[in-house]
């Protein structure tokens, strides 16, 4: 429990500093207590969060997967598609024809070999995903899971089981081993992790919590656009409409991605929301700012490149001013980084209508937020991808 380790020297440090800041240490204690609950306790989703804190509880008996350096290939029954391109740009041929597109699509599974709910989370929306999928010829779906040897053994199985023999587009299965990229990502976010982390401390295995941050460091240049998603999807349209979604960025946008729907940030930012009443920080839509949620993301690796916006933030002295700022201690990882930098900066973000990402988890609903609950939940519309998160059941067909 390396998130509370730390509060008793506060506890002692608030109390003799008077009642006043007594009473704000207890509750910013209730608030990590809260935050901890619901997403340790109370919650059951295999999301990057939870795969690694899986990684980092069985690592330490365990030798890491030598690092490999290229991704291992492994053919769906689909037939097998081109090299990566670009991204999802038709390039013209000589004679008028069309070259290939790649359309880039990442998942993590790990510690699966034994994991019979995340095996059944990921069937379902596998199975989900590419019945509905629907590509053009020259158009090259490529799946790429972030994974251990074991696990990657138990998606080759899936994949034979859901691959669609005549599915009528290509297909590209990429598997990548988790301790290479952790390898990679650990310099990047070495410093940001005590702000976004569950541990007290640095884990080294806690990088892969934050695979999107750094993903435009991570995968080649060629590629330009990939959407992450969480495994506890399932998927009523055809995928290849979410990529349609980078067309709208607007300029210095970097990031796609659908608001939290619950309450979560209006509790973390509480601090912040108590020393300035009227700020958005923490509010419900349309007006307030309820921060990110991080199941579906499109994150255009080119425009992350290219930002120097972006690149500052990513900077140890900034994640420190803007932490500091915003009294700001997550447990999520990613999420809570973007949400962070998109209190200060919106433009970096293109907000994915609630439909993309439709959160089906009530928790905070009964822990104290009942009469605001509805103010972020609510979500109209015909939903694209439904997020079963904190385990809850997903709507049957």
């Amino acid at each position: 429990m390396g998130l509370l380790r730390g509060w008793p020297p506060c506890a002692r440090a608030m109390a003799r500093l008077g009642a006043v800041r007594s009473h704000y240490c207890a509750l910013l204690l209730a608030a990590a207590l809260a935050v901890f609950a619901f997403y340790y306790l109370g919650s059951g989703r295999e999301t990057f969060s939870s795969a690694t804190k899986r990684l980092k509880e069985s690592r330490a008996g365990v030798p890491s997967a030598p690092s490999s350096p290229a991704p291992e290939v492994a053919r769906g029954s689909v037939a097998p598609g081109p090299a990566s391109g670009p991204g999802p740009k038709a390039k013209s041929l000589e004679g008028g024809g069309v070259g290939p597109v790649d359309y880039h699509l990442l998942m993590m599974f790990t510690k699966a070999e034994h994991n019979a709910a995340l095996q059944a989370k990921a069937r379902v929306a596998l199975r989900s995903l590419l019945r509905l999928a629907k590509f053009e010829a020259h158009e090259v779906l490529n799946l790429h899971f972030v994974s251990e040897e074991a696990s990657r053994e138990v998606a080759k199985a899936l994949l034979r089981e859901l691959l669609p023999p005549a599915a009528g587009f290509k297909c590209k299965v990429i598997f990548h081993d988790v301790a290479a990229l952790t390898d990679k990502l650990f310099p990047v976010v070495e410093a940001m992790q005590k702000h976004f982390s569950a541990g007290s401390g640095t884990y080294y295995s806690d990088a892969i919590f934050f695979l999107s941050v750094a993903m435009h460091q991570i995968m080649p240049k060629e590629i330009q656009q990939i959407i992450q998603l969480d495994l506890d999807l399932k998927y009523k349209t055809n995928i290849r409409e979410l990529f349609e979604e980078f067309d709208n960025f607007l300029p210095g946008a970097i990031i796609g991605i659908a608001r939290e729907m619950q309450p979560v940030y209006r509790h973390t930012f509480w601090q912040f929301r108590h020393e300035n009443p009227t700020t958005r920080v923490g509010g419900p839509p349309p007006d307030g700012l309820p921060g990110f949620n991080s199941g579906v993301m499109l994150l255009s690796l080119e425009a992350m490149r290219q930002s120097p916006l972006y690149s500052r933030l990513l900077e140890p002295a900034h994640v420190q001013q803007l932490a500091s700022k915003y009294h700001f201690r997550g447990h999520l990882g990613d999420q809570d980084f973007f949400t962070m930098i998109g209190m200060e900066h919106p433009e970096l973000f293109h907000v994915l209508d609630c439909t993309w990402n439709r959160q089906l988890c009530t928790w905070w609903r009964d822990h104290g937020y009942s009469d605001v609950f509805d103010a972020y939940f609510r979500c109209e519309g015909h939903v694209k991808i439904y997020h079963g998160n904190c385990n809850t059941p997903i709507p049957d067909d």
